[in-house]
């Protein structure tokens, strides 16, 4: 699947390491039928690096990790559980992927496209709560695309 038409401008790759990640892992997600969001507040103290919402309404949280000692230092990962249906990490093919917890998912990703190595277990959100994720996600998703279009409002709305 081509997602860049190749008369375009060159692609910009994202400075980060783990933004890069995150990008081949919301590219393909969305040949999946999810679409994404980066940086999501599930709740104050808590930012997922991806969480995508599926054609089902159902919700994952991806991590993305560059490294060991990224990994080591994440002491929230396990309050995202709460938040999502299934939860994933993601790494690059050089990560020692037995460090990572067995009962989460598994996915490879580099800048350019993923693969889910391990299908995170379910544990599915209450209705209560995965009403309240959707929101968050679409409104997320709507101050995104308006800080793009109109720069300007990013100073009057915290984006």
């Amino acid at each position: 699947m081509t997602l860049r038409p190749p008369d375009l401008a060159p692609d910009p790759l994202p400075a980060m390491p783990g933004q890069r990640l995150a990008r081949g892992v919301c590219r393909h997600l969305l040949s999946h039928g999810f679409v994404t969001v980066e940086e999501l507040v599930p709740a104050p103290g808590l930012r997922v690096d991806v969480m995508a919402l599926g054609p089902k309404g159902e919700i994952w949280v991806i991590e993305c990790k560059s490294g060991t000692a990224d990994f080591r230092a994440d002491r929230k990962w396990q309050g995202y559980l709460e938040w999502c249906d299934r939860f994933f990490w993601a790494v690059d093919g050089d990560f020692p992927t037995g460090l990572l917890p067995q009962e989460s998912g598994l996915i490879l990703a580099d800048a350019y496209d993923a693969e889910i190595v391990r299908m995170a277990p379910e544990t599915p959100l209450a209705p209560a709560r995965r009403k309240v994720m959707v929101q968050k996600f679409a409104r997320h998703a709507a101050l995104r695309l308006q800080g793009w279009r109109d720069p300007g409002v990013a100073a009057l709305v915290n984006i």
